[in-house]
């Protein structure tokens, strides 16, 4: 097998293509420096949300709303995303993409503040998806309030699993990649979840609960 992979990366990358709204979504996180997820990333997070038939979903993280459109786009018309940030102009970009997607305000509930604060007052067991996409240093402790608030048979995302090829590498040791490398391995040995990773995007880390 050839080791150079890079083509069918790129192939699988544009294997679905990306409309107007996100890539004007895409030119606002741009302007924000925000790192939204990828589109390969993105197009699994759709299926996720559909097999699932999520309809209670957390995103950690809104950013310009990029993932919360590919989340959204898979769950049900009457599915709600609960999507947290701490940067209220983020938010205001994620409303303006959800606005031009033609989506219900009533889908979504916009929280801004810490996720560290605000995971803690929903509600356990009562979520079908939890997808993080935020601050790497704070993995930890976003996976747990994830696998509390997953119900049995939720799917856990965890986007930017590889960083950057730097996790597969054992002599890269600093501080984030070796957060994320942790929290990939205890993922793993967790009786709680099934796991598997994905090399699409920067890495997407998914898992069921038992």
């Amino acid at each position: 097998m050839s080791t150079d992979k890079t083509q069918s990366w790129v192939y699988s990358e544009e294997f679905v293509p990306e409309d107007e709204v996100l890539l004007r979504a895409r030119e606002r996180a741009g302007q924000l420096g925000c790192v939204p997820v990828m589109p390969g990333s993105g197009a699994v997070l759709t299926v996720l949300a559909a097999s699932s038939q999520a309809r209670a979903v957390v995103e950690v993280g809104t950013g310009a709303g990029i993932g919360s459109l590919y989340l959204m786009r898979g769950m049900p018309v009457d599915g709600v995303l609960t999507t947290i940030d701490v940067e209220v102009e983020h938010q205001r970009a994620a409303k303006e993409a959800f606005a031009e997607a033609g989506i219900r305000p009533t889908r979504t509930r916009a929280i801004s503040g810490r996720a560290a604060d605000v995971l803690p007052r929903l509600t356990d067991g009562a979520y079908d998806l939890v997808f993080i996409d935020a601050d790497k240093e704070s993995y930890p402790t976003y996976v747990e309030a994830a696998l509390r608030l997953l119900r049995p048979g939720g799917v856990l995302a965890i986007d930017n699993a590889l960083w950057h090829d730097r996790v597969a590498d054992p002599a890269r040791r600093d501080e984030v990649t070796t957060v994320i490398r942790e929290v990939g391995r205890a993922l793993r040995s967790d009786d709680r979840v099934m796991t598997a990773m994905l090399p699409t995007g920067d890495g997407l880390l998914v898992g069921v609960r038992r």
